[in-house]
């Protein structure tokens, strides 16, 4: 019986378990947003996880919208996590690199010259964002003009290509949480009236676009993507969610991908309190490797899998605390409790420096 620790083939990447590592912003750059050796430390520690998705890493340096987020888009950044992936791949691990894009969610503080950052449409989204140096308001995001989009399409290429030049397994395109490909796909955040607006399949054509591309570039066996189909994170939502993303995965599904990684729910509330979604209608829509994703311990992971509702489940905060979960999970030990104060800050301190199991 196929259960959690049952190894997996998710395209051309071996994964000697189901026990996926989600996408966490760490905040731990170095000068340049380089990857330093502390961050291919931190990883290396969790390479006994089948697949570790890396933090969310900006495709350009307009894609940035935190600080201190290491990049794919220089020299210097991929020599970076060179050092990671040997470092993952020294000790046994598979690691894909997760490609991102802010979009509005950023600052002129944080964007090359000072200028205004790029969504679908020019609209504010509520809250502050943390610049290096204070909270400041959002401000109202530059509209993308139709002749700006088939560059952005390339620069996911391209980063792709870096990415695979830097030594990883493979790629996830991130395509949620509230950041620009998701932020296309929703009606809230997307007033567009050209053919990237209005309709939800009008909205999903620069994902769909972008994962053709990246598929192109380094082959669709080595690329994911991830999904928040209700998350109202950085401000937005949908009229009609459920319509959107089934529309969005059944046109993904020809694509043949090496996985679709779901987070289902809405940020850290509890069950009770997600906003309602058929997450079972996309796995019936999807044929391939799919992956659940939020809110998940072992026992409810294993019966996940072992019912045939995913291929794998990731892990975020418990792998985050917990560098051998895998190990913890296979003994039933008890598991460390994540630090919060430490998950932007503090260096080695809530990154590095959580127990392993005595042998």
């Amino acid at each position: 019986m196929t259960d959690l620790f049952s190894p997996a083939r998710f395209g051309a990447i071996e994964l000697a378990n189901r026990v996926v590592m989600s996408s966490l912003t760490r905040n731990r750059a170095g000068a340049g947003n380089v990857p330093t050796p502390l961050v291919a430390e931190y990883y290396r520690q969790r390479a006994s996880a089948g697949l570790i998705l890396t933090e969310a890493t900006p495709i350009c340096a307009e894609g940035h919208g935190y600080p201190r987020t290491p990049g794919i888009h220089t020299a210097e950044q991929v020599a970076g996590w060179k050092r990671v992936t040997g470092a993952v791949h020294d000790a046994g691990g598979r690691i894909a690199l997760q490609l991102w894009h802010v979009g509005r969610i950023s600052h002129p503080d944080l964007q090359p010259g000072g200028a205004a950052p790029v969504a679908p449409s020019a609209i504010r989204p509520a809250g502050q964002v943390f610049t290096g140096q204070a909270m400041k308001d959002y401000v109202t995001p530059r509209a993308l003009e139709l002749s700006e989009i088939p560059g952005l399409v390339a620069t996911y290429a391209q980063a792709a290509r870096n990415a695979m030049e830097a030594g990883f397994d493979g790629v996830e395109v991130h395509a949620g949480n509230g950041y620009l490909l998701d932020q296309f796909l929703r009606s809230s955040t997307n007033r567009r009236s050209d053919a990237y607006g209005g309709s939800k399949e009008n909205r999903a054509r620069l994902l769909l676009e972008v994962m053709e591309a990246v598929c192109r570039e380094i082959g669709a066996d080595r690329v994911g993507v991830r999904l928040s189909p209700v998350t109202p994170f950085n401000d937005l939502s949908d009229d009609d969610p459920q319509a959107t993303f089934e529309y969005v995965v059944a046109r993904l599904d020809p694509l043949k991908l090496a996985f679709l990684d779901i987070l289902q729910g809405t940020g850290g509330a509890p069950r009770e309190q997600w906003i309602p979604f058929d997450y079972d209608r996309l796995r019936a829509l999807y044929t391939g490797n799919f992956i659940r994703n939020n809110g998940y311990d072992f026992q409810s992971a294993q019966q996940a899998v072992s019912s045939g509702a995913a291929d794998a489940i990731a892990f975020g905060r418990l792998l985050l605390a917990n560098p051998d979960l895998v190990e913890r999970f296979r003994r039933g030990a008890p598991l460390n409790a994540p630090d919060y104060e430490t998950f932007y800050t503090g260096e080695e301190k809530g990154y590095t420096d959580y127990p392993f199991l005595k042998p």
